[in-house]
């Protein structure tokens, strides 16, 4: 509006603080500020009247025609998506269609998640037993390792106590 930046406003600032005083300055922004928004209010007030009188007088209209003239294609696509707009408006508005569709679509809906259901736990039921697989080797490995573990120890003991000797 004013196309004031921050550094404009600060000197402004800074000239009121020096003019007005320290005490009263709050008051003068506040009454700046309330004068500021009613004079927004009046100018948007101001342009929504004369918007009414040119929708009134049919000067939006003639603009619109003048548009139309001057770019043809975009007035061809802006009819297209009229028509489609008003399309997918029928569809929404006609409660016949939903209930003839939503049966179907109902059982066709409990058909996927059954079968989504199944398959999920027939997935779960390959990851147990293959869980419960390796859970037995690496048991089954555990009670072997020991053993060998133990023989290989006691054989690498021997052989490096007798090079000492």
């Amino acid at each position: 509006m004013l196309d004031l930046g921050w550094t404009e406003l600060l000197v402004i600032g800074i000239v009121a603080l020096i003019v007005v005083g320290p005490k009263d300055l709050p008051v003068l922004f506040r009454n700046v500020g309330r004068f500021v928004g009613k004079a927004k209010g009046m100018a948007r007030e101001f342009s929504r009247a004369m918007n009414d009188a040119a929708d009134q007088s049919g000067m939006r209209e003639a603009a619109d025609t003048f548009r139309s003239a001057a770019n043809p294609m975009a007035s061809a696509m802006n009819n297209v998506k009229d028509a489609a707009k008003g399309l997918s408006d029928i569809e929404r508005d006609d409660p016949a269609s939903k209930k003839k569709a939503d049966p179907e679509a109902e059982a066709k809906r409990r058909k996927i998640e059954a079968a989504s259901a199944r398959a999920a736990a027939e997935r779960k039921r390959r990851e147990a037993d293959e869980a419960a697989r390796k859970a037995d080797e690496m048991e089954q490995s555990l009670s072997s390792t020991p053993e060998t573990g133990a023989s290989g120890a006691d054989t690498k003991a021997g052989t490096s106590g007798k090079d000492d000797a």
